[in-house]
């Protein structure tokens, strides 16, 4: 089954302009037209966020075991744009990332920017999704999703596609490793993806195995033993779980009393580490506000 890549077209939440630490959610808003020679690409998928005025600890990871950082910063997180907002001076050789800080798609590439030490280099630009601004479409995304990446006189989306384009083409820690088997199992659990969450999704709305999902995840954490990691060492595989994990441990907790963890140490293990890279933590929001969006994205409640 191909992989969900994946942007953020709409959301639900509340306290958008509520700081939280640790956590966030944002969009953007104006209206211009690209120059005729800018690029675009898209597709879409699920849930969005709100945004934070907070300062918030910024520390870049590298990709290795389960420790994490070097170069601690002070980063300001951005508001996120919406309706009223002016746009940025798009397309004036600044990299900009547009996301949304309830998406865990552009969570993945957040994560990714993060975790390479880009954070001087890629601005954050947060959007809010439900009250997004019409410039968005008209002057940076027509796709008028989240994430997208405005790079070189381009904008990309696609989140999969994205977290491996600011691996290869952005300095910082390599987050593929050069090992070919490696890089096969990569791409099996990148591919992976889409059932995962269909499969999690499915089993809270029906009657279908809420353990499966997760057993697979478990039976992936057991292939390499150099390290706690999907690959043994942290790389973009974790990248595109954590942020569908960080939501559905939670909800799985919540709506079915299902312990994600019991009896999946790997599972366990692997969720204990990946929360001590700071280049992810930076990036979560606050659980209960999770499963309330979720529950009633999913379920309608």
């Amino acid at each position: 089954m191909a992989a969900i890549n994946g942007n953020c077209n709409s959301i639900s939440h509340g306290n958008v302009d509520k700081p939280f630490l640790l956590f966030s959610n944002n969009y953007s808003t104006s209206i211009r037209i690209p120059p005729n020679n800018t690029k675009f690409s898209s597709l879409s998928i699920l849930f969005s966020p709100p945004p934070p005025t907070n300062k918030t600890r910024v520390i870049t990871s590298f990709a290795s075991m389960a420790t994490t950082i070097s170069n601690v910063q002070v980063e300001e997180l951005p508001p996120a744009l919406d309706s009223t907002s002016e746009p940025p001076s798009v397309f004036d050789g600044t990299t900009r990332l547009y996301i949304s800080y309830m998406c865990p798609y552009a969570q993945r590439v957040w994560i990714t920017r993060n975790c390479k030490g880009l954070q001087e280099k890629i601005k954050l630009v947060a959007i809010d999704l439900p009250n997004r601004p019409d410039w968005y479409k008209e002057k940076v995304y027509p796709a008028n999703k989240v994430p997208a990446l405005e790079h070189n006189n381009e904008v990309i989306g696609e989140s999969l596609d994205l977290i491996r384009y600011l691996d290869t083409n952005f300095e910082g820690p390599v987050l593929l490793p050069n090992d070919p088997a490696k890089r096969e199992f990569a791409e099996e659990l990148l591919s992976y993806t889409s059932e995962f969450s269909s499969g999690v999704v499915g089993s809270i709305k029906g009657d279908a195995n809420v353990g499966a999902p997760f057993d697979y995840l478990e039976a992936a954490l057991s292939k390499f033993s150099d390290g706690p990691f999907f690959l043994g060492e942290f790389s973009l595989v974790d990248i595109a779980y954590a942020p569908f994990v960080e939501r559905y441990q939670p909800l799985v907790l919540d709506v079915k009393k299902y312990d994600i963890t019991s009896g999946r140490p790997k599972l366990a293990s692997w969720i204990e580490e990946l929360n001590k890279i700071d280049g992810y933590r930076q990036t979560k929001r606050d659980p209960a506000e999770l499963v309330a969006s979720l529950k009633k994205r999913i379920l309608g409640i």
